[in-house]
């Protein structure tokens, strides 16, 4: 670590060469007033065609600081010049931007489809904390082709919700020098105070240019902080008296589908119908509601390789509950550019996905439900969930599924500027006649910003059943995280009882205390091909309730960041793992006893900026009492915006208990763009393990704003030779879905 930091001068050193040439580069964006922007207001609707060419652009406020750069050239200005300006009139907020470019030839654009993988494109971020608690927000980035990616952000970047999504109307231009940005966002599609008056509201702006690998950003940042840090916004002024009424909107879905094969969960012709409601009750408090709920056009869950001794997590993928799931959020804390060392895949107190799914991941029919999510006041925040599931037979037999209701309620006040604490209550609880089994989760949270780069995150549960298998049902953390442009530092400690069971959430493993901590740095490079360097090292330690050790793990780790966005990362790990009675891994029963072992792994990722991208991984070394070796690649090729090709594959050769075995996945993705409104994809995989080959193909229309078209073909086909029929699920799908706003 002290030779990586040797290859770049401390900051101070570059802030005096920036005195010393009288540039007065670079900035600490430390020091920096926030900028503002004032919107102005237009009384006739300005016609969205990505030309800017209405009087009332050339009239509007522009803004008035440069862009500053947080990488390659932290502090210094962008290298091309970017114009923002906002306007509103009664209904709409409206947003252009001119992005001047040398080489328009450049500009690198991954994909026409909503979501679009923007940390390989060029952007033109957009941030908007609407209520200026600098806490939560709205994104959007928008690529040159006009593609548009949204979502929520909550806890100051703790909690970005990816699914949400917003009517917007976007359109781009690209010329002989610059590309163009024109877009309207209507006040419907946000939250914000019902004030008379001039409003305030956090604003930020960032652009990328891809093919420099530059960032930089309206409101200046340090580089480990990204736009939707709300606490170092700047600000939007000149919104005034905005309408304050009651939006509703109605969405209503028709489907027919036919489900045929050996094994199937549903068999024969069905058709259906459904409906979700959106209601503004305030503009602060938003009422959803549905009924007959269908999740039809979800894609299908990756296929995954277990090689551990605990439940693997899926996320969840349905909209309806992950919209605003950051007020919901009671979890390991992942925090963007921070090494927390847990996730929400190791513990979540609440995972919607326990709703509408078994364990097994059959679906399971919804009758409907309510969620009512926003805020109390200006500090507080509120969530409430009542959804209710219909009985349901188990695929394969056993025991049936009862019908259950499921209720949530969330409260989260804020702390200060940039911290909060909150309380959660959970409750599962079978429903009908004779039935009175439920599990209940309680659970205070907090989550606390110190010093500016100190982030400390805390929690304590509960849980009760009506049948309980013991006394040791409780569960804490407490987890510091530091980071600074140069170094960063994390220590994680945590209790998990052996008889805690969230029957509406996930826990990796109980009856364990964690002991995690990491020390790394992330000096930057003055390279032509380099970009920074991150050697860090981790230490993971996991004992039993009595203190003995069950898991050691020591890793060591160098990873390099080229400039063209690329990745090499090489790392070593001394493992040790108890177990305490015989145990299945991977299929194989491995005996009671101590394992220590070695193993390294190194891997490269390749841009996905480039036409051909791709990652390959390959590690090896000791397994409990046999061998490992694994080697997982994938490749990209993406020859227009609108065609994407992947193709993966993770090949696991072992030797575990007496028994030579292999463990593998193959996957193929492709997608189609008509463009950013018609889109085709297929997605087939292939599990080794189970001889199923799964096929999934989704064609989407996009008939209006947040209206679809679906027609999805699903199948399951077994490739083991002794299975007479082959087919054991065959599913073809129409699903129309059409919004309505009042």
């Amino acid at each position: 670590m002290v030779a990586a930091m040797l290859l770049v001068p401390p900051p101070t050193w570059a802030q005096a060469l920036g005195r010393a040439n009288g540039s007065g580069y670079p900035v600490d964006p430390t020091l920096i007033p926030r900028p503002s922007l004032r919107a102005v207001r237009v009384n006739d609707p300005i016609r969205v065609d990505g030309l800017l060419d209405e009087a009332a652009w050339s009239g509007a406020d522009s803004t008035t600081t440069d862009f500053i750069q947080v990488q390659p050239s932290p502090g210094y200005p962008a290298s091309e010049r970017t114009v923002v300006r906002v306007l509103y009139d009664a209904d709409r907020l409206y947003i252009g931007a001119t992005m001047y470019e040398a080489e328009p030839e450049k500009l690198i654009v991954p994909g026409l489809e909503q979501d679009f993988a923007t940390h390989d494109s060029d952007i033109l971020g957009v941030g908007l904390d609407t209520y200026h608690d600098r806490q939560n927000g709205f994104l959007f980035a928008i690529n040159p082709a006009g593609a548009i990616w949204d979502a929520q952000v909550f806890n100051d970047q703790r909690d970005v919700v990816l699914a949400w999504e917003g009517v917007v109307d976007v359109r781009t231009s690209v010329g002989a020098d610059r590309w163009t940005v024109e877009m309207a966002i209507p006040f419907s599609t946000l939250r914000y105070n019902p004030i008379r008056g001039e409003q305030v509201w956090g604003l930020s702006f960032s652009r990328r240019i891809r093919h420099l690998n530059e960032e930089s950003n309206w409101a200046p940042t340090e580089r480990q902080y990204k736009l939707y840090k709300f606490s170092l916004a700047g600000t939007l002024t000149g919104l005034r008296d905005l309408r304050t009424n009651r939006n509703l909107w109605v969405k209503p879905y028709v489907l027919g589908s036919r489900v045929s094969g050996t094994n199937p969960v549903d068999p024969g012709n069905a058709g259906d119908a459904g409906l979700d409601v959106k209601w503004g009750l305030t503009p602060r408090l938003t009422l959803d509601l549905t009924t007959r709920t269908d999740f039809s056009q979800v894609e299908v869950d990756a296929e995954q390789v277990n090689l551990s001794r605990f439940s693997l997590f899926f996320p969840e993928k349905r909209d309806f509950f992950l919209e605003n799931e950051g007020i919901f959020s009671f979890q390991d804390v992942t925090i963007r550019n921070y090494r927390t060392g847990s996730s929400a895949r190791n513990f979540k107190l609440y995972h919607s996905r326990r709703i509408g799914l078994s364990p097994d991941r059959t679906p399971i029919d919804i009758s409907g439900g309510a969620r009512l999510t926003g805020k109390l006041g200006d500090r507080l925040e509120i969530g409430l969930i009542d959804m209710q599931t219909r009985s349901a037979e188990a695929l394969g037999g056993g025991d049936p599924f009862p019908a259950e209701n499921f209720a949530v309620a969330r409260l989260k006040a804020l702390v200060g500027s940039t911290s909060n604490l909150g309380v959660m209550l959970v409750n599962r609880e079978q429903t009908g006649s004779g039935l009175d089994g439920y599990n209940r989760s309680f659970g205070v949270d907090g989550n606390f910003t110190v010093l500016g780069k100190l982030v400390v995150s805390a929690y304590a549960a509960h849980t009760e059943e009506a049948t309980p298998t013991g006394d040791s049902r409780d569960a804490g953390m407490l987890q510091a995280a530091w980071r600074g442009p140069v170094w960063d530092i994390s220590f994680l400690a945590k209790h998990i009882g052996d008889d805690f069971n969230p029957g509406l959430g996930f826990v990796d493993r109980v009856g364990v205390r964690r002991y995690f901590t990491t020390v790394g740095a992330h000096p930057q490079i003055s390279s032509g091909t380099i970009f920074e360097l991150n050697p860090y090292v981790d230490v993971d330690f996991y004992t039993n309730l009595e203190g003995t050790l069950e898991t050691r793990e020591i890793t060591p780790t160098f990873a390099v960041l080229f400039t063209d966005g690329g990745m090499l990362t090489v790392s070593a790990s001394d493992r040790v793992e108890r177990l305490f009675e015989q145990t299945p891994i991977a299929g194989a029963l491995v005996s009671p006893g101590r394992y220590d072992w070695r193993e390294g792994q190194a891997s490269y990722v390749l841009s996905g900026s480039h036409m051909l991208s791709g990652t390959l991984s390959v590690g090896g070394g000791d397994f409990y009492d046999g061998t490992r070796i694994s080697l997982a690649a994938s490749t990209r090729f993406r020859p227009t915006p609108g065609l994407t090709l992947d193709v993966g594959v993770q090949h696991n050769d072992l030797e575990l208990a007496g028994h030579a075995f292999t463990a593998d996945l193959y996957s193929a993705r492709v997608r189609w763009a008509r463009d950013v409104r018609t889109f085709l994809m297929g997605f087939v995989q292939y599990n080794e393990a189970t001889e199923e080959l799964i096929t999934n193909v989704r064609f989407n229309l996009i008939h209006a704003p947040l209206s679809d078209l679906f027609l999805v073909y699903t199948e399951r086909r077994s490739l083991a030779t002794a299975v007479p029929e082959p087919i054991l699920e065959r599913g073809l799908t129409l699903k129309v879905t059409k919004l309505f706003s009042f």
